[in-house]
This record gives structure tokens, sequence and C-alpha cells, in this order.
């Protein structure tokens, strides 16, 4: 009788150790790839969930959890119709999980199909209409769709969730500077700081809007202080350089304008920004070089185009000019953007090269795109250019 049960507790024995090890398996292997994702080893992560449910030996609850988690391992990875598959398997196993839909959410707005995201979001809303990140979310969705008046409203609702939400704070006012009123804009970026001093974007885009103001003393303070929170902030350089050239400070500008390049050699903008700092200065072979630089790295930015072509055509050293040059310049940059200010390039181009027929028929259409577009403060300079250009004489710049 012994040796009956001995062999029957030897046999439990022996099963247990056959069937407790692959059950622990798919949970040990679900613990391990939690682990790796939270030290940022996404493919091991990914790899161990893998593992993990192909083991069929986790509960429903555990394999939506692991879906869920592995997505947002692709997430990470950048691959975010993975993402989605997993997100999806997630709700489908568990229709209440809000954070799955969130995070499909948040997939589909990377993936630019905002109405999907807008949707997951409105899920998780209908889940749990206390969700401050899911208005939050939806918000920046309809702000991406272009709607800032249902993204304010969806800003607002999470913020009276949870009033000490500084990013709902910042986008809302993202979106009321979207709407042009900057006012409302600098209030929600104040709110925003307030609450999180060391909110970088909130200084940076409140600068912003103090300078749709012309409050360029105050855009420099809340650009430098951007800058003291994030020193690689090459935006907040630029845009500071920007301020600094509006007050006249032309070498306070270029020092900016270069500590952006210093962080981001390929920033065409801060090349553009500082070859017009050069050309205000007299440096025109800088300039050119700036300009130059800038068309290489951004060839489908009209903006430098139109500044080196209106250089070559009206520089007052005529070492510099080069009619047939600017013609090309300015002829690119009307087909980039056909605006009057181009136009008016393209025209003194024209006028240089001794094309003055098409120079006075270029700037009467420049005149007539500017009084279409509102932009009636430069009429006065435009005017005193065709009546040089009917006179048979290029522009020339002071």
């Amino acid at each position: 009788m012994k040796k009956i049960l001995f062999a029957a507790l030897l046999l439990l024995s022996l099963m247990a150790c056959v069937t407790s090890p692959a059950w622990a398996g798919g949970l040990n292997d679900t613990e391990a790839g939690e682990a790796a994702f939270q030290g940022g080893n996404d493919d091991a992560a990914i790899r161990l969930l893998t593992k993990a449910i192909e083991s069929g030996e986790l509960s429903r609850k555990n394999l939506s959890d692991v879906y869920y988690n592995r997505g947002l391992a692709w997430g990470k990875k950048g691959d975010h119709d993975k993402a989605i598959a997993d997100y999806t398997r997630a709700i489908e196993i568990d229709p209440k999980y809000a954070k799955a839909y969130n995070n499909r959410g948040n997939a589909w707005g990377k993936k630019g199909a905002f109405d999907k995201a807008i949707a997951d979001y409105t899920k998780v809303i209908e889940i749990d209409p206390r969700d401050a990140d899911a208005y939050n979310n939806r918000g920046v969705a309809w702000r991406k769709k272009g709607d800032f008046d249902k993204a304010i409203v969806d800003y607002t609702r999470a913020i009276e969730i949870d009033p000490k939400y500084a990013k709902a704070y910042y986008n809302r006012g993202f979106s009321w500077y979207n709407k042009g009123d900057y006012d409302k804009a600098i209030d929600d970026f104040t709110r925003a700081i307030e609450i999180d001093p060391q909110h970088a974007k909130a200084y940076y885009n409140r600068g912003v809007a103090w300078g749709k103001r012309g409050a360029f003393d105050k855009t420099i303070v809340d650009y430098t202080r951007a800058i003291e929170i994030d020193p690689k902030y090459a935006k907040a350089y630029n845009n500071r350089g920007f301020s600094w050239y509006n007050k006249g400070d032309y070498d306070k500008a270029i020092a900016d304008y270069t500590k952006a390049i210093e962080i981001n050699q390929n920033y065409a903008k801060a090349y553009n920004n500082r070859g017009f700092s050069w050309y205000n200065k007299g440096d025109y072979d800088r300039a050119i070089v700036d300009y130059t630089k800038a068309i290489e790295i951004e060839p489908k930015d009209p903006t430098a185009y139109n500044r080196l072509a209106w250089l070559m055509a009206t520089c007052p050293d005529g070492r510099y000019r080069n009619g047939k040059r600017a013609v090309e310049l300015a002829e690119k940059a009307v087909a980039l953007k056909d605006v009057g200010g181009i136009l008016d390039t393209l025209a003194a181009a024209y006028a240089e090269a001794g094309r003055f027929q098409e120079a006075t028929n270029t700037q009467e259409k420049a005149i007539t795109k500017l009084k279409q577009e509102g932009g009636t403060q430069y009429l006065p300079a435009c005017e005193k250019h065709l009546s040089s250009y009917k006179a048979g004489k290029p522009w020339r710049e002071k």
C-alpha cells in the first residue's frame, strides 16, 4: 500500500513538474516582456510578449493586457499599423478597455487618420466620462483637422475635469493662437507655465504669441526662458534671433541663428534668417552663402529663392547683381508660391535683366495681388518700383 501511495505521489509530483513551468512560462514571458519594455528594449519586449501570446496559457484578462503592451512596444518603434492591430485585438477581448482605445486613437493620429482617432477617443469618453486625457487627445485631433472651436470645447472639458492639467491649457492656447486670438492664447500659455514652470514649449509659444503683438522684449524673455529649460531648443534660438532682428540688433540676431544652426545643421529657416541679417548689415557674401545653403536644404521653400533673387536684382553693389540669375531664382520662387511679394521680386529681376515691359506687367500683377491679399502696407514701395520700371530704370536698394 505504501508503495502504491508513494508511486501516486511521485506521479503527481512529475505532473506538476511538467505542467507548472508551462503555465508559468506564459506569465514569466509576460513579466519579462513588460520589464524589457520598461527598460527600453522594445525588440526584446515584442519577442517575449509574442511568446506569451503564443503560449496559449494566459487568461483573457492577461491576454488583452499583453496585446495592449505589445501595441505600446510597436508604437515606440514607430510601427503604428502593428500597434493598431494589437490594440484592436485587446479591445476585441475586452470591449471596455479604455486605455487600448486611447492608444489606438494616438496611433491613428500619428498616421493622420484623425476621424478614426476621434472615434476612439469618443469611445474612451463613453466608457469613462471623467477621462481628461481622452478629451485632451480628442481636442488635438480636432485641431489637426482644423476645427479649432471643437478642439477648444474638448480642452475646456479636460480642464474642468482636471484644473491642473497644464497640457490642456497649453493645447487650448495653441488653438486660440490658430484662431488669431493671441490674448487668450497668452492667457492659456501663462496658466500652463504657472502649473508647470518647466514647460519650455509653453514659454516658446507664448513668445510666438507676443511676437504677433509686436512685443519683442517679451518674446525675448520667453524664448530665453525656453532655452534655459532646454538648451538644445533650436527653434527658440531662431525665434529669439528674429526678435533681435526686429529690434534692429543684427549682431545678436546672427548669434542666435548661428546657435540654432549649431544645434541643427539642417535648419534651413535659420540659414535663411541669418542670411537676411547679413544682408541688412551689408555683408552680401555671407548673405549669399546662407541663402544658398537654405535652398540646398529646403528646395521647396520659396523664401530663400526670393531673398537671393532680390539681392541679385537690386543690390546697391554692382558686383553682386546678376539679372539673368535673379530672374531664374525669382521665377522658381513664384512657381513655388505665387504671391504679391514674390511677384514684386520677379519684376525687379526682369528690370535688372533689361526686360522692362515684363517688369512693368509683373509689377502691376504684384500690386493687384497685394491688394487682394491685404498687403496694403507694401503698396507705396511697390508703386515706386513700378514708376522706376516704366521709366526704364531698374530698382536699387539703398
